[in-house]
């Protein structure tokens, strides 16, 4: 039950986007559209889309105005807001960047407490909220739609590219997708991006594997991080060592404190499976918040590892990354890293 709860949230969640965009279609519209928080592709996906489909082209002329935050005041923006539309139904006024507005924001609490119901008011409010315990928001939320656009986590991340290529009749397949959240992070918008060109190239229906990836975005299936921490969860060493001379030769794609970093994670998590109690896959899942996909891998580097060793290798990927920014050591980065994974693996 508590799965299904669960599981319903987030379905909700991520088709949240989705109904707005399907109500604004239907001319079912707010007043103003507050949209903030840490992820700018949904807000930007939400603006362009009012931007795109309320106003018909022969009446975005005269109605349809684009600010931005840092050259207007919240009392122009109000002053515009109150105006009558030319010979249409409504104007729409969408202030980007308004998060640079940001000390003067609660300004705004005067118009919202009594929109004008002819315009459409957008606010892009990028990495930053509102203060929900403030007037301003509670008013905006009776009178408007307040959307807060949260990053995903990056467990969560392969299931968005999967919903988005699946939206556009494309498939991926588990290592495809996790390659790219190890290359891009957590940022939607670069992933997006990368998507949006996978689809350009390839056709519908197409099953998008490492092989694409490689090929049209750059990113070595063979060698990258995915594959070295796999490597040396293995203890394969011959394996391992290709892999770090071609970082060492390609520094630009493949930076040192990035293989730091997620070395350390692994390494963190690795300790922490450790002390687990159930080692089921599904609770190993969830407490260590990875993929399905990797959890073999941690099993297997657990034999190889010892909690003791761990410990010192955590102590070893401390000392790397003290030596890769120039503290305590004259190294250049192959031989940080070359050093780093010798004592690892030995």
């Amino acid at each position: 039950m508590e799965d299904s709860v669960f599981s319903s949230i987030k379905s909700n969640k991520m088709n949240e986007v989705k109904d707005i965009k399907a109500d604004i279609k239907r001319k079912i519209l707010k007043p103003i559209y507050f949209l903030m928080g840490e992820e700018s592709l949904f807000i930007n996906e939400i603006s362009d889309f009012i931007e795109e489909n309320v106003l018909d082209e022969s009446e975005k002329g005269f109605n349809q105005q684009i600010m931005y935050g840092r050259d207007v005041t919240i009392e122009e923006i109000i002053a515009a807001s109150k105006r009558y539309p030319m010979m249409a139904e409504r104007q729409v006024i969408i202030v980007k960047e308004a998060q640079d507005l940001s000390k003067t924001i609660e300004k705004l609490t005067s118009y919202a407490e009594n929109p004008q119901p002819t315009t459409v008011l957008v606010f892009n409010y990028k990495y930053k909220t509102l203060d929900k315990r403030k007037k301003l928001y509670k008013d905006i939320l009776k009178s408007g739609l307040i959307f807060e656009s949260k990053k995903l986590y990056e467990n969560k991340v392969p299931d968005w590219i999967r919903k988005v290529l699946n939206e556009k009749n494309y498939q991926i397949d588990t290592k495809a997708s996790l390659m790219l959240v190890e290359f891009l992070g957590t940022d939607l918008n670069k992933i997006n991006n990368e998507l949006k060109k996978l689809m350009i190239i390839l056709p519908e229906k197409t099953i998008i594997n490492d092989t694409h990836i490689e090929e049209n975005i750059g990113i070595s299936k063979d060698f990258n991080n995915f594959e070295l921490r796999k490597a040396i969860g293995e203890k394969n060493i011959l394996k391992s060592n290709r892999i770090i001379n071609y970082f060492a030769d390609n520094t630009k794609s493949n930076p040192l404190v990035m293989t730091i970093s997620l070395l350390n994670s692994f390494f963190t998590q690795l300790l922490f499976f450790h002390g687990l109690q159930d080692k089921s896959k599904k609770s190993v899942s969830l407490a260590l918040g990875i993929s399905p996909y990797f959890v073999d891998e941690y099993f297997l580097a657990a034999r190889n590892y010892p909690i003791q060793k761990v410990t010192s290798i955590l102590s070893f990927l401390r000392d790397a990354d003290v030596k890769s920014k120039g503290v305590g050591a004259n190294q250049n980065e192959r031989d940080i890293l070359k050093e780093l994974i010798f004592k690892i693996l030995h």
